[in-house]
């Protein structure tokens, strides 16, 4: 175990090289990148370290995979799951380069260093505690594609169930940045498209055209009834803001002043509790919509952005969620981001949400991780790890 040891990279080595892997993804193809040089490197460190690893491409997305890293044996066990991808970034903003770790005033900068490839590197570290033998339950790392555009990645391996009979384990935890806090719940989101086509015509005469801006108005007040309406039936006082939210992102019709519009187009993002269900949104936005539509004699479509992701919850009396409080001093809490937890917990494991960096930093300029996060980050995974894959089947 010594000499394979050695050739693990330092923690700072580690996140060094993963930044310097530039592994952007996004919905627009010039910036989108591959991660496979990502997953090659931590294919290759969790072998040194005894892991047996398997890289599994994406299917339809070529260039891009997800690694499985197994280490011990048994239905039990502990996964410890992230993404290695980034969102774009603008270089010419940050003061150093993004893609060349830099440390200067306690932080660690780099794009991807607080989300979320710091994360691996701590779990490099915190394994290299333990030998192989010293396992009663498996240890799974999970390291997945496109998380910040189409969560292909944890899709793909959730819609095949690809890791059934392979990753066994009955607890996961998403290292995303929270300042290692744990969180067990989230919002759900899904984003729309409300597309109305009516007819353009001369705007002398209203009678020449159907005017798309006139039926998207209605549209708009039928959407602020919805949203009321969800804010008056729904409420968890865990999250900031307690009831789900619909947001209008953006709007685009018409071409002159002097044109009756005939195409109008509406984006907006609805961000729901636990125990709210994606679907019979979207089935009531559509029931409450296409009678407007017929109304104002114009063509209503209605187009998903991505398949969306549910809202997640787990139990508080979750024992992963109270060995999470217990090591970190802290009542596990909710956010209104989203995470690949909810895959996860589809595959049947009790999940939650930590790791190190605050979600302030994340998708920011200048991105970084304070080193102040290391230790106790490194501690707090070697005691899940000895906690769940150490000790006897819980």
């Amino acid at each position: 175990m010594s000499n394979s040891v050695k050739k693990v990279p330092t923690f700072v080595e580690s996140l060094s090289t993963l930044v310097g892997h530039n592994s952007i993804s996004s919905v627009l193809p010039q910036y989108d990148q591959s991660n496979l040089a990502v997953i090659q490197s931590l294919a290759g460190w969790f072998e040194t370290l005894g892991f047996a690893t398997e890289i599994l491409p994406v299917a339809g997305n070529p260039g891009k995979a997800n690694l499985l890293a197994t280490r011990g044996t048994g239905d039990g066990g502990l996964v410890l799951s992230g993404h290695t991808d980034t969102v774009p970034c603008n270089p010419e903003r940050w003061i150093s380069d993004p893609f060349t770790l830099t440390e200067r005033d306690g932080r660690l900068y780099g794009l991807g260093t607080c989300d979320m490839k710091g994360f691996f590197s701590l779990v490099l570290e915190a394994v290299q505690a333990f030998h192989t033998s010293d396992f009663k339950q498996p240890l799974m790392i999970l390291a997945t594609a496109d998380e910040e555009s189409s969560m292909c990645g944890a899709r793909d391996l959730a819609r095949q169930g690809r890791l059934k009979g392979r990753l066994k384990g009955r607890y996961a935890v998403v290292g995303e940045p929270t300042s290692l806090r744990p969180i067990r719940m989230h919002k759900g989101i899904i984003m729309e498209s409300v597309r109305l086509t009516g007819r353009a015509g001369h705007s002398s005469n209203p009678a020449l055209g159907i005017n798309s801006i006139d039926a998207m108005h209605d549209v708009i007040g039928e959407l602020k009834n919805l949203r009321q309406e969800l804010a008056a039936q729904y409420s968890n006082a865990h999250f900031a803001v307690s009831v789900p939210t619909l947001n209008f992102g953006c709007i685009h019709g018409g071409d002159n002043p002097n044109r009756i519009c005939g195409s109008c187009e509406l984006a907006f993002d609805l961000r729901a509790l636990p125990g709210m269900s994606n679907d019979d949104l979207r089935h009531e936005i559509r029931q409450r919509l296409s009678p407007i539509a017929a109304r104002n004699n114009v063509i209503f479509e209605l187009e998903t952005h991505f398949p969306g992701i549910e809202p997640f919850e787990t139990l508080a009396s979750s024992p992963l969620v109270q060995a999470a409080e217990r090591l970190t001093g802290h009542r596990s809490e909710a956010v209104a981001f989203a995470t690949e937890a909810p895959f996860l917990q589809a595959l049947g494991f009790e999940t939650i949400v930590m790791g190190p960096g605050s979600i302030d930093q994340a998708h920011q300029v200048d991105e970084f991780l304070a080193l102040s996060q290391i230790a106790p980050g490194v501690e707090l995974i070697r005691s899940l790890i000895q906690q769940f894959c150490l000790e006897e089947s819980r």
